[in-house]
């Protein structure tokens, strides 16, 4: 795996509407733009800022980097991919919130 970094010229955590803090745009941010390469451990458990990559939840990763604050949403504008990258689904504007869809268990 590649080391891990995040585009903070492109994110920046702040108070999240949604929940807590997010991670939000600092500029506008096209389409299939990555923003970062998680830096994770593995983690056991559920939790806060724990991933799970599959579907058993067998593989699992507690993030440890600002990728962490991406907020759940159902109409998502990022996507956490199985190498651990995260990458914009869509144009994303200044001063938008990062959201993923974590499924339904999260609703």
């Amino acid at each position: 795996m590649s080391k891990p970094y995040v585009r903070e010229d492109l994110v920046e955590v702040r108070e999240s509407p949604l929940h807590g803090r997010g991670l939000f745009a600092r500029q506008s941010i096209p389409k299939g733009t990555e923003l970062g390469l998680c830096k994770t451990q593995p983690a056991k458990g559920q939790g806060p800022y724990v991933l799970w990559i599959d579907d058993d939840g067998e593989e699992r990763y507690r993030v440890l980097c600002n990728l962490r604050f991406i907020n759940h949403g159902k109409q998502p504008n990022v996507a956490y991919y199985d190498d651990l990258t995260v990458v914009t689904l869509k144009a994303v504007k200044a001063g938008a919130e990062l959201l993923h869809d974590y499924g339904d268990e999260w609703e």
